[in-house]
C-alpha cells in the first residue's frame, strides 16, 4: 500500500476550518458523510487535508452546518480548487515542506505584517544577506542546498512585486540593524537595500530602537499573513526545527496584539528611514 500523501498546510488548514463548521453546527463525523453521501473515512481524511472536497460538497456541508458568510465559503472553496502547479512546487521533495508552504502562504495574503529581532525580514534580503543567513544554519548545509535556498527565497520575493502584492509591513529591531550577517559591506549593503524597498508603495519598514526598551514577543520572528477573510489569518513562527503555523482565534489575537504594541513603540516610517541610514553611514 503506498504512502498517504503529506498534506500541504493550505490543506490541513482547509480541513482544519471543515472541522469547525462542522462541530459548530454539533454534526457527527457520521452526519457529515451520510449528508455528503461518502463513508465516514472520508470525512476524516478531509479534515486532515489529505484528501481533496468538491466545491459542490463543500458548500453543501457549509449549507447544512448554517454557515451563511459567503466572502468565508468562497474563500474556502478558492482553497480546496488551488491544486494548479505554482513556481515553489518545482522546489518539491529538494528543500522542506515548511518552505514551500511560506511561499504559498505569502501568494494568498492579502496584507502580510512581520517583525524579527536579529535578522532582515526574508522578503526584504538581499542574495549576499541570504547567503550569509543560510550558511550559519548548523548542522552546516551543503552549498547545492544554501544556493537553492537562495533562489526560493529570490522567488519569494517577487509577491511584493506583482500587481496584487499584499501590503507589507516589516517591524526590525536595532539589533538586526546591527547585525553583521556576511561582513560589514554585505551589512552595509543591505541596509541600503531595505531603505530603498521602504520607499516602495505597499511597503513599509517600522525600526524599534534599543532605547525603547521591552517589548512583546521579542526574540521571535513572527509574520502575521491576513487572508481572504480575518478567520483564515495565519501566524508563521520561525523555529530551529522549521517553521510552525498558527491559526487559533486565541493565537491569532495575541499576535495581533503583540504586532499592534510593537508598531505602537516603533519609530514612524520617515525616522525609521533616517535611523537605518544611520547604521549604514557608521553611526
Amino acid at each position: 500500500m503506498p504512502p498517504k500523501p503529506v498534506p500541504t498546510q493550505r490543506q490541513k488548514r482547509l480541513g482544519h476550518e471543515l472541522r469547525r463548521m462542522r462541530a459548530a453546527a454539533g454534526m457527527s463525523a457520521e452526519e457529515a458523510a451520510k449528508l455528503l453521501g461518502v463513508d465516514r473515512g472520508k470525512i476524516s481524511y478531509m479534515e486532515s487535508g489529505v484528501r481533496n472536497i468538491s466545491e459542490e460538497r463543500l458548500r453543501t456541508l457549509a449549507h447544512h452546518c448554517g454557515c451563511t458568510d459567503e466572502k468565508y465559503v468562497s474563500a474556502l472553496v478558492d482553497m480546496a480548487s488551488a491544486d494548479a502547479k505554482n513556481w515553489w512546487d518545482q522546489y518539491r521533495e529538494v528543500l522542506p515542506q515548511g518552505l514551500l508552504d511560506i511561499a504559498e502562504l505569502e501568494a494568498r495574503a492579502v496584507r502580510m505584517r512581520a517583525s524579527c529581532t536579529i535578522h532582515i525580514p526574508g522578503l526584504l534580503q538581499t542574495t549576499d544577506y541570504a547567503l550569509a543567513v543560510f550558511r550559519a544554519v548548523l548542522p552546516q548545509l551543503p552549498e547545492h542546498e544554501v544556493a537553492m535556498r537562495v533562489a526560493h527565497r529570490n522567488r519569494r520575493q517577487e509577491v511584493l512585486a506583482t500587481n496584487a502584492a499584499p501590503s507589507f509591513t516589516g517591524i526590525v529591531h536595532e539589533a538586526a540593524l546591527r547585525m553583521q550577517f556576511g561582513g560589514h559591506q554585505v551589512a552595509r549593503e543591505q541596509l541600503e537595500y531595505l531603505l530603498s524597498q521602504s520607499e516602495k508603495d505597499g511597503v513599509s519598514v517600522l525600526v524599534i530602537p534599543f532605547a525603547h526598551g521591552a517589548f512583546p514577543g521579542a526574540g521571535q520572528t513572527v509574520l502575521y499573513a491576513e487572508g481572504a477573510t480575518e478567520q483564515l489569518d495565519t501566524v508563521q513562527i520561525d523555529n530551529s526545527h522549521g517553521p510552525d503555523f498558527l491559526y487559533r482565534e486565541a493565537e491569532l489575537a495575541k499576535y495581533r496584539s503583540h504586532l499592534d504594541r510593537m508598531e505602537d513603540l516603533a519609530l514612524s516610517p520617515n525616522d525609521s528611514r533616517d535611523f537605518i541610514h544611520a547604521i549604514a553611514q557608521g553611526h
